[in-house]
């Protein structure tokens, strides 16, 4: 097993978490949870093969990937039950190093369909976030990516790095770690100071200033 692949299995079981620790904030079943917690690991990477025509989608042709999700859904259940909440910072933190190889992975698999960069980007940040979203939108929430710190633009930004480094014929494997190290430092940095996007607020005319 290669240590991406590795990676790549340790971010759909931390995606998995995510999704299972929000359909228990919305009090959902133990099927609900399954659900949200497959959508959440899985859906970046089934939407981007599906765009890709890239068949089977990857959980079809390896069967780990949904066993992986499922085993970490039912371990987050019975952790909270038993113990307490899994803690947020430890969570944030999986979670940025998850979003960072998905984004590095979704960008290599796109560039090996001969897309044009700015279409890997696009793949790249949609098997990083789409999931998340597809999860907000199915319990009734703003997606993340809108509204909190920076997140899809870490994914941009190590994206593009791995497209520009990949031409250089870098040593084994650089492109790979460097891109990730990019995604994985932003959200980090975003996380411990807030950082985030410049918000645009609609002020009602009709309303007299406060």
């Amino acid at each position: 097993m290669s240590w991406l692949y590795a990676l790549d299995l340790f971010g759909v079981a931390v995606f998995a978490i995510t999704g299972a620790l929000m359909a228990g904030r919305k009090s959902m079943d133990l099927f609900g949870v399954m659900v949200i917690a497959i959508i959440t690991a899985l859906g970046g990477g089934t939407l981007r093969d599906v765009i890709l025509n890239n068949y089977p989608v990857v959980w079809i042709r390896n069967d780990l990937y949904i066993l992986v999700a499922v085993l970490a859904a039912i371990g987050t259940v019975v952790w909270v039950r038993l113990t307490r909440p899994i803690h947020e910072t430890g969570l944030l933190v999986a979670d940025a190093l998850g979003l960072a190889v998905f984004t590095v992975i979704g960008t290599q698999v796109a560039m090996q369909q001969g897309v044009p960069v700015s279409a890997a980007v696009i793949m790249g940040v949609m098997t990083g976030v789409a999931g998340g979203v597809m999860r907000d939108i199915i319990c009734n929430e703003i997606p993340l990516i809108f509204h909190k710190e920076i997140y899809a633009t870490a994914c941009i930004a190590g994206s593009v790095v791995y497209i520009v480094l990949h031409q250089l014929n870098l040593p084994a494997n650089m492109d790979v770690k460097l891109a990730i190290a990019v995604v994985l430092i932003i959200r980090l940095a975003a996380i411990r100071w807030h950082l985030g996007l410049p918000r645009f607020h609609l002020l009602d005319r009709d309303r007299p200033p406060e």
